[in-house]
């Protein structure tokens, strides 16, 4: 399904708002290394694991969009419902057979029903 050669490298942060479906589907066709948010850790906390554990933070929080890549591996933003939960993994898919770990880092990935954008942090 996705490019396994690239994804067993690719790590990702989910953020407490991200739809647990979402997550097991790729843990369960995948085995994608996915740690998700525990409730009450602080945004910082976040941003610090994400640094370190070189982590791609998937979140539908704006506020992450403005954080400058030394402060965090990468965001990658959702701008697809939660409850349209066949279109968000139609198009997560479609994100990770595109992209390899490295075109992740230090960028903010923001994923559309059709499409995704990609910028640099500051």
């Amino acid at each position: 399904m996705f490019n396994s050669a690239s994804l067993s490298k690719i790590k990702f942060l989910f953020d407490e708002n991200v739809d647990k479906r979402l997550e097991k589907f790729l843990k369960e066709k995948d085995k994608i290394d996915i740690i998700y948010k525990s409730k009450g850790l602080s945004n910082g906390k976040l941003v610090e694991f994400s640094k370190s554990e070189q982590r791609i933070f998937v979140t539908n929080d704006r506020d992450f969009i403005k954080l400058k890549k030394s402060d965090i591996f990468s965001v990658l933003l959702l701008k697809i419902p939660q409850r349209k939960i066949d279109l968000l993994i139609k198009s997560f898919s479609k994100l990770l057979r595109d992209m390899n770990k490295e075109d992740f880092k230090g960028k903010l990935i923001v994923l559309y029903k059709d499409k995704f954008e990609i910028s640099e942090l500051e």
